[in-house]
């Protein structure tokens, strides 16, 4: 389906340049709640009611200093449509698609640009399920932002309130996801809540299950999230966690919906690992109840331990709701990405960077043993990933489709022959091309991939 503003993971982009702008998203919040109350009309009307209520929308943001812009102007957007608001202030993605399960919402919106830098922004959309938006009502928000505002009668525009316990609902929630008798006594552990909307919940979460808690990346100031920490930059969280002799440390993203991990030893752990760890111990348990979703980045190293296992695995597009469809196409309940989004469908409805944490410690607990050790019987296949920043303008999936840049890859895929596998995409959510090599541990997977990423910047030069 072609879309004009959606992408892989809602809208996203540059702090004022259209549609990251402030006049944009009030007519986004006005095309979203226009889209909301005809659904509500048409559900009424199946159930012969003669009053229709309003829809009741939540929002919430993480920590970068244009959501307090975003936040307002989408608020007067819904209400011009005549929704109700909740506003729930900083808040970690997962938190929200929570709480608008809990507050029977019609909607949930997120102002995030998850682990992009503060000067971009973004929106994405839950829905009462706490799902993301199916493909036919962005579809319909689209059609509504081509048409001009209109603001409903003042008797009939929609109210705001502010929820003052939010963070309380969710950090509950969160230990509500393991065993009440889970403790965690005894487990040094170091959080990088990456200055994003992670710094309020996941202390405590941690802290209140009882682990000797220690965070960096805890102190935003609107424009430091995601600066040199978080998921996407584990360099310190790393040099904390040997200076601490911690068990283990925790990296979240900016909005908290990815998680990657760093064990006693200093070394990375990332998604395909954790998603390892917590499939492997369902499995044992009898609880998988089917298969694992991956994608097409997950480490072929992952599908080959899943085959000695005897666990049903399968590859989905590249982002996380692609991950979702797959899982409730086939009403599995775990599947996830390299990158860090686990969905633990058993216990959540989206990726969740602290609930997927609390799977792997509650496997520590059980289990008794480090983190590591967690990882025996999966061997990693090397894997090299480089991104190609496109120059404004870019197509680039014309680029793809290059034919010397197919020749190119081709040349590579010959020289893994059947020992590996190479992976060009478009980002969802920047202006990239990425360049993945997969092979046994004979290739030099880091200069084949240079070499294919070289042929896509000649293009681009």
């Amino acid at each position: 389906m072609s879309r004009r503003y959606f992408g892989t993971d809602g809208i996203r982009g540059t702090v004022g340049e259209y549609p990251i702008t402030a006049d944009f998203m009030l007519k986004l919040g006005w095309a979203m709640g226009r889209v909301l109350s005809r659904k509500l009309s048409s559900h009424q009307t199946r159930q012969r009611s003669s009053q229709s209520p309003r829809p009741k929308v939540i929002i919430g943001k993480d920590t970068r200093i244009s959501g307090y812009m975003f936040e307002s102007a989408l608020e007067a957007g819904l209400s011009a449509a005549g929704a109700d608001v909740s506003l729930l202030g900083p808040m970690p993605t997962p938190g929200i698609a929570y709480l608008t399960r809990t507050f029977r919402a019609d909607a949930g919106i997120v102002i995030s640009a998850s682990h992009n830098p503060y000067q971009d922004n973004g929106i994405k959309f839950f829905s009462a399920e706490g799902l993301k938006l199916a493909d036919e009502v962005e579809a319909e928000i689209e059609d509504e932002l081509e048409k001009p505002l209109e603001t409903m009668a003042p008797n009939q525009l929609g109210r705001a309130v502010r929820i003052n316990d939010a963070a309380g609902r969710y950090i509950e929630f969160c230990k509500s996801t393991v065993h009440n008798r889970l403790e965690l006594h005894g487990l040094r552990v170091v959080l990088d809540c990456a200055h994003g909307a992670t710094y309020h919940i996941a202390p405590n979460v941690f802290r209140e299950l009882g682990a000797d808690v220690s965070v960096i990346g805890g102190e935003p100031d609107g424009l430091n999230i995601n600066r040199d920490v978080g998921s996407t930059h584990s360099e310190r969280l790393r040099e904390a966690v040997l200076s601490c002799q911690a068990d283990l440390g925790i990296a979240f993203d900016g909005d908290g919906d990815r998680v990657l991990m760093i064990d006693r030893r200093g070394e990375a752990v990332d998604g395909d690992e954790i998603l390892y760890i917590i499939a492997r111990d369902l499995h044992a348990r009898g609880k998988l109840n089917g298969g694992v979703v991956g994608t097409l980045m997950t480490n072929f190293g992952l599908a080959a331990a899943f085959e000695k296992q005897g666990i049903p695995f399968e590859r989905a597009k590249v982002g996380d709701r692609y991950v979702v469809e797959r899982l409730l196409a086939n009403d599995w309940l775990l599947g996830g990405e390299a990158s860090g989004h686990i969905v633990c469908r058993h216990v959540q409805t989206t990726g969740d960077g602290i609930v997927s944490a609390l799977q792997v410690l509650a496997v520590m607990v059980r289990e008794g043993v480090p983190l590591d050790q967690l990882l025996e019987g999966f061997e990693k296949a090397p894997q090299a990933l480089v991104n190609v920043r496109l120059p404004p303008g870019s197509d680039a999936r014309a680029l793809l489709e290059n034919q010397a840049l197919c020749r190119s890859v081709k040349s590579v895929e010959e020289e893994l022959g059947g020992g590996g596998r190479v992976l060009l995409r478009p980002s969802g959510t920047e202006p990239l091309i990425r360049v993945m090599v997969e092979g046994r541990p004979r290739f030099d997977v880091q200069a084949l991939a240079r070499r294919i990423a070289d042929s896509v910047e000649t293009l681009i030069a």
